[in-house]
């Protein structure tokens, strides 16, 4: 795909959605990165259903770490992998106390340390909360970069490379949400809406439909 193809697609997706952001409910940094973390291989909605009572309770690491691991999966137990998340939440929180001023960090490195925290979710730690032009690849975004040919790749790692590389710079900072959004709503993976496709004319799928 040329370069006036995508400017012209992140150009459609401004104009449709000025303020995109994530579909996670948060009110602070460290309350967006637990709901990343719990978000991991699960759906949002069944995130958002969850955090309410969970941060009205334990809105602080200090808070969520004196719940203890049993007490905290009571309030995530409708969660996949709960367990599994309930005992990186539990390290993170501690580590947030001892190492960071009990505060999100806002840099790479110190997101990546964190238990339970890969690439993906310091990635969209660092551009919600903190306006860093990161790109999160998921599977929605790795589809629409491949099937558009916005920014094909084989791998996750790959597809972010090239799409820090080609999205226009002044669309970086909201690309990972207009793409998020775009494939969980219209570039869906079994039965894309394009009919309904505001970059239908500009993607290079070749099997869209009209």
């Amino acid at each position: 795909m040329n370069a006036a193809k995508r400017l012209e697609i992140f150009r459609r997706f401004a104009a449709a959605n000025p303020s995109p952001t994530t579909e996670l409910h948060y009110r602070t940094p460290f309350e967006l990165l637990v709901a990343v973390i719990l978000s991991a291989q699960a759906t949002d909605k069944s995130v958002n259903l969850a955090t309410p009572a969970l941060f009205a309770t334990a809105d602080t690491p200090e808070k969520m770490y004196a719940l203890g691991q049993e007490g905290l999966e009571a309030y995530i137990k409708t969660i996949g992998l709960y367990r599994s998340k309930a005992r990186h939440l539990i390290a993170t929180c501690q580590r947030l106390i001892a190492q960071h001023g009990s505060q999100a960090p806002a840099t790479r490195e110190a997101l990546e340390k964190l238990p339970g925290v890969g690439r993906k979710t310091a990635n969209v730690v660092l551009n919600t909360a903190f306006g860093h032009p990161t790109i999160a690849v998921d599977t929605h975004i790795f589809r629409v970069a491949n099937r558009t040919g916005i920014a094909p790749g084989k791998t996750v790692h790959e597809v972010e490379r090239k799409l820090l590389k080609s999205v226009p710079r002044g669309f970086r900072n909201d690309a990972h949400h207009w793409l998020i959004l775009h494939g969980r709503y219209t570039c869906k993976a079994r039965k894309p809406a394009c009919a309904d496709c505001l970059i239908h004319d500009l993607c290079e799928y070749a099997a869209k439909s009209s």
